[in-house]
């Protein structure tokens, strides 16, 4: 049997768990600590977070801080604000990881893969040949880099394009 070793996970096992709760997307911008959430931008009407269970390394949720479920349920300035929100996502991770592509997207609706009831976005960083036998047969997906430094590595790169304007 072969063996793989991620000793850098055990951090990530023993770390202290964020309440359990099941509107996630509600409670985590009120810990007021950006960094126990892993949100990395805040805007008015929306913010980004690091997504837990990320399929790549700085798979971020672009998340309206108003709970809906659907798109239609936005208000103007929220749909806006949201796609602001994305875009912004989407140029942080690629100055911090330089991703050879995106995916980006909504899962609207348990049928399609949405797991919480309140709508948010993907920002999926890709790379060419990221895909490979682990996620295919193992089922079981590697990432290269601890939750806690992807969101260090995207706070700074979101700060600095915020201030550049």
């Amino acid at each position: 049997m072969d063996q793989l070793h991620a000793y850098w996970r055990m951090e990530y096992i023993s770390a202290p768990r964020l309440p359990d709760t099941d509107r996630p997307f509600t409670t985590l911008p009120e810990l007021q600590d950006d960094r126990a959430a892993l949100i990395v931008h805040r805007s008015s009407l929306t913010y980004l977070m690091l997504n837990r269970f990320p399929y790549n390394p700085g798979h971020l949720l672009a998340i309206p801080f108003r709970e809906v479920s659907d798109l239609t349920e936005l208000s103007p300035e929220e749909a806006a604000d949201l796609m602001r929100e994305i875009t912004f996502g989407k140029k942080v991770v690629a100055a911090a990881l330089n991703p050879d592509g995106f995916n980006v997207g909504f899962n609207l609706g348990s049928a399609a893969g949405g797991s919480i009831d309140h709508l948010h976005g993907h920002i999926v960083p890709r790379w060419n040949g990221d895909t490979n036998f682990m996620p295919v047969l193992g089922q079981t997906r590697t990432l290269p880099q601890a939750l806690e430094s992807t969101w260090e590595r995207l706070v700074a790169v979101a700060t600095s394009l915020t201030a550049a304007g």
